[in-house]
């Protein structure tokens, strides 16, 4: 048992090896590992010996013959450390290629962004200076302090995070970004943001990721118990504020991602980061319903519309209905688009509590209104508040789950 606690320490020394100071992340126990490798094994060679696959991006090349790695560090899509370096030919399970860098944005409608704007106006910033200033600073610190101890409670085995709504368009992608970020923010262990939506998801865009190559698909045919984490990152994209990005898709229109993907993907990963925030496919989608069933806490978002807050109460209704108990584990983000709502915020979020949820209100910001990357420190005081409420809730209710 002081083994498996002790899973992080295990990754530090390990990334100490390879990468030198900086964040790392946890591997979790046998059982998980075992999970892990369903169906991505290692593949027995030709001599009846057992190799281990070759990363998807090095080059075919006679049985045996041994390729060099890249160094710890090297950028996205080149190949990790201590990659294995022979595979069996003619493996299925792989890429016959690199996939390509693509851009996030079109670099032609990039120019059109414009310069981002801060979610709050310049007048409401210096009144909640001038009122900082002039008020006392101690009940501030200790609620901020209580907050921090919460998401950074240790946990043994990494715990996931299902992001999903009702309908597109609501800001689910926005919260899990932002859910995401805060985590990264407070939390000393490694941070995954994984999108589960290939319907020209947004995640890597609000993640501020400039291209993306590596996608869920892609890994659930590499990954295997025996890779370690410095094998694992180099498939995905770092974040500029730190943690790491693995996303759905490369912005095409394509097939949607499969429960078999999502369950090879998300159960190796967490053995390598203390919290995976998965930003899904909107309800009733297969994959959507997987994650809800099997994530550790999950996060409904919910536009601040009558419509919006009735379907919502709907799905609820519905995760009552599950064997173990889901909606003890469920937070709902009740999510503001418009300055002008007219929704009595008070009445909806008492409509949604009578399911026995926690609500959190996130108001109206300009800065993620405006769409594009995510700044945080643009963000409005009130909707970074929310945020760390939010991830706060969320993350007491993941850890209890056992």
């Amino acid at each position: 048992m002081a083994r498996r606690e002790d899973w992080q320490q295990d990754v530090l020394r390990q990334l100490g090896r390879h990468e030198g100071p900086g964040k790392t992340a946890g591997a979790g126990g046998a059982d998980e590992a075992a999970s892990a490798g369903e169906g991505t094994g290692p593949a027995p060679g030709p001599t009846g010996a057992t190799e281990r696959p070759r990363p998807a991006h090095a080059p075919p090349g006679p049985p045996g013959a041994a390729r060099s790695t890249a160094s710890p560090g090297s950028p996205q899509g080149s190949v990790p450390a201590s990659a294995p370096v022979v595979a069996s030919p003619g493996d299925p399970r792989l890429p016959l290629h690199t996939p390509e860098s693509v851009p996030t944005v079109d670099p032609r409608l990039a120019l059109a962004l414009g310069r981002p704007r801060y979610g709050d106006s310049v007048t409401r910033r210096t009144g909640r200076t001038l009122r900082d200033l002039a008020a006392s600073a101690s009940r501030d610190v200790a609620e901020e302090t209580r907050l921090a101890q919460e998401l950074q409670q240790p946990v043994t085995t990494g715990r996931v995070i299902a992001v999903t709504s009702i309908r597109g368009g609501v800001g689910k992608s926005t919260v899990s970004a932002l859910l995401g970020r805060t985590f990264n923010h407070y939390r000393h262990d490694p941070v995954l943001t994984l999108e589960a939506d290939t319907a020209l998801g947004t995640l890597p865009v609000r993640m501020g990721a400039a291209s993306v190559r590596w996608t869920c698909a892609d890994l659930a045919r590499i990954l295997t118990p025996a890779m370690r984490l410095t094998d694992v990152t180099g498939y995905l994209v770092p974040v500029t504020d730190g943690g790491w990005l693995l996303p759905a898709g490369q912005g095409r229109v394509g097939a949607p991602m499969d429960v078999r993907t999502y369950r090879t993907v998300t159960l190796a990963l967490r053995r390598y980061f203390a919290v995976t925030v998965v930003d899904c496919e909107t309800l009733p989608g297969d994959v959507a319903r997987t994650a809800m069933d099997t994530a550790h806490a999950r996060v409904v978002v919910a536009p601040m519309t009558a419509e919006g807050v009735n379907g919502t109460r709907q799905v609820l209704d519905w995760l009552a209905q599950l064997p173990h108990a889901a909606l003890a584990g469920t937070v709902v983000a009740l999510s503001a688009h418009s300055p002008d709502t007219t929704l009595d915020e008070k009445t909806a979020a008492a409509h949604l509590r009578e399911t026995g949820v926690s609500v959190v209100r996130l108001p109206y910001d300009r800065h993620l209104a405006q769409g594009g990357p995510i700044h945080t420190a643009m963000l409005g005081r009130a909707t970074r508040d929310a945020v760390v409420r939010l991830a706060t809730e969320t993350m007491h209710r993941a850890v209890r789950v056992r």
